[in-house]
C-alpha cells in the first residue's frame, strides 16, 4: 500500500514539472506577464490600485497576492495599493443574496474601481461567472484587466487586455502554476515600481 501512494506522489510531482516545464517554455506566455507588471507598476506609481479576485483555491490566490503588494515579497518598500475583493463576508452575503453570486465581484469593482485602475481575474476553467461579470464591469470602468486561467482560457480571452493561460488542462496544475506567475509578476511589479520612484 505504502508503495502505491508513494508511486503516486512521484507520478502527481512529475506531471506538475511537466505543466511547469510547458510554462517555462511558452515566451509569449513570459513577454504578456512581463507586459501586465509593466502596466500595473505604471499605474501603481500613478496613484492608482490593484484589485484581485477569484472562487475557492483561486479566492486564496487573490488574498495571497494582495498581501504580497500590501506587504512585501523580497525588496523592502512602501506598501502598494492592492485589495482582494475576496474577504468581506458582509460584502459577499450582501451582494450575494440580494444581486445573486454572479455579482459578489462586479459590484465590489463598481464601488472601488475608478479608470487606469487594475483588475485581476483568476479563474482556472476560465468559466467563473462572478469572475467574467466583473472583468466585464472593469472594461466599462476603463481599468485594465488582467486574466489567470488554464489552456483554453474558457469566456476570458475577449475580456482581459493580459490573459496569462497555463498550457493544461488540470486544475491542480493550473493553480501550481497560477502561484509561482504570481510570485514573479510581483516580484516585477516591485523593482518597477522601486525603479520608477527613484526616477
Amino acid at each position: 500500500m505504502q508503495s502505491a501512494m508513494t508511486d503516486l506522489v512521484r507520478e502527481k510531482l512529475a506531471e506538475g514539472v511537466s505543466a511547469m516545464e510547458a510554462v517555462l517554455r511558452d515566451a509569449a506566455l513570459h513577454a504578456t506577464l512581463a507586459a501586465a507588471a509593466e502596466a500595473t507598476a505604471d499605474a501603481l506609481l500613478a496613484g492608482r490600485k490593484l484589485m484581485v479576485a477569484g472562487n475557492g483555491g483561486s479566492a486564496a490566490d487573490a488574498q495571497h497576492l494582495a498581501a504580497e503588494f500590501v506587504c512585501r515579497l523580497v525588496d523592502d518598500r512602501p506598501a502598494m495599493h492592492a485589495v482582494a475583493l475576496t474577504t468581506d463576508t458582509s460584502i459577499l452575503t450582501a451582494v450575494g443574496n440580494d444581486y445573486g453570486f454572479e455579482r459578489l465581484f462586479a459590484r465590489q469593482v463598481e464601488a472601488l474601481g475608478q479608470p487606469g485602475d487594475i483588475f485581476i481575474g483568476i479563474s482556472t476553467s476560465g468559466n467563473s461567472p462572478n469572475v467574467l461579470r466583473a472583468l466585464e464591469q472593469a472594461r466599462a470602468t476603463q481599468i485594465v484587466t488582467i486574466g489567470f486561467t488554464g489552456k483554453t482560457g474558457g469566456k476570458m480571452p475577449p475580456l482581459c487586455d493580459y490573459l496569462l493561460s497555463i498550457p493544461s488542462e488540470v486544475t491542480m496544475y493550473i493553480q501550481q502554476a497560477h502561484l509561482a506567475l504570481e510570485h514573479i509578476f510581483t516580484l516585477l511589479v516591485e523593482r518597477r515600481y522601486l525603479a520608477g520612484r527613484a526616477e
